[in-house]
């Protein structure tokens, strides 16, 4: 990222906060990305929910609220790091924003996803991504959707050969933060803040040092999945443009 600019900006941002305190939050363009990148939960289709247009079980396909129809995008489960290429189907497709994605069984079943908390990562694929997909079973249709992927050195592994079994995953504590930006200046995140306690009427908001120049604004952590959607949703009503749910370790 070209920190000149993101200083620039940053400044403008923090003068235009410091002398209009009026503003409200949605009126705030205060994150700012080269590459779209989000963690948070998924919704894996299934029959039973009526009111979303069907997704093939065995598809490699997701719907997805942000991304252009056909965008080759990177899932991965963090709890196990388990990988998959999927594609963007429709960005038209109407579901809750609480979930970053809704996504096929069996992208599901090749994550290993727990379907009570299916947390996963979600990476656009751009021209300088490179980076190896990993499945236990390398599907021909995987291959195809690969091969879309505008990148010069990806790589899909044929994994036919026995593997190591994996030692069990022991489950932990439900324990997740919604990450509402990154800011420049410590400053610049205080403000914003004052104004999501004023204005959202949220608690539970705390600012992280992640380095000399990255102070990151979360709100959390919630140990229940209710209370975490009803934060989420509140915020997302301030139209921000890129929430992210983050697992707390």
């Amino acid at each position: 990222m070209n920190y000149k600019i993101l200083i620039i900006i940053t400044v403008f941002f923090f003068q235009s906060c410091k002398t209009t305190n009026t503003n409200s939050i949605k009126d705030s363009n205060f994150e700012i990305r080269s590459k779209y990148k989000n963690s948070g939960f998924a919704l894996i289709y299934s029959d039973n929910l009526n009111e979303i247009k069907k997704l093939e079980d065995r598809s490699l396909e997701i719907y997805h609220k942000s991304l252009k129809k056909r965008s080759i995008v990177k899932i991965t489960n963090p709890k196990n790091g388990n990988s998959i290429i999927a594609e963007v189907k429709s960005n038209r497709v109407k579901f809750s924003n609480f979930y970053n994605s809704v996504l096929s069984e069996r992208i599901a079943e090749t994550l290993e996803l727990d379907k009570n908390e299916p947390f996963v990562e979600i990476i656009l694929v751009s021209k300088d991504s490179t980076f190896i997909a990993k499945k236990a079973k390398t599907y021909d249709e995987e291959r195809s959707v690969a091969q879309k992927v505008p990148v010069d050195g990806i790589q899909i592994n044929d994994l036919n050969f026995k593997k190591k079994k994996k030692p069990s995953i022991k489950s932990k504590k439900f324990s997740y933060s919604i990450k509402v930006a990154d800011f420049y200046y410590e400053n610049t995140a205080k403000i914003m803040m004052d104004r999501i306690k004023k204005e959202a009427r949220l608690d539970k908001l705390n600012i992280v040092k992640i380095s000399k120049t990255k102070y990151r604004l979360l709100i959390g952590p919630f140990s229940d999945i209710k209370s975490l959607q009803n934060s989420f949703e509140k915020m997302n009503s301030f139209n921000f443009e890129n929430l992210e749910i983050l697992k707390n370790v």
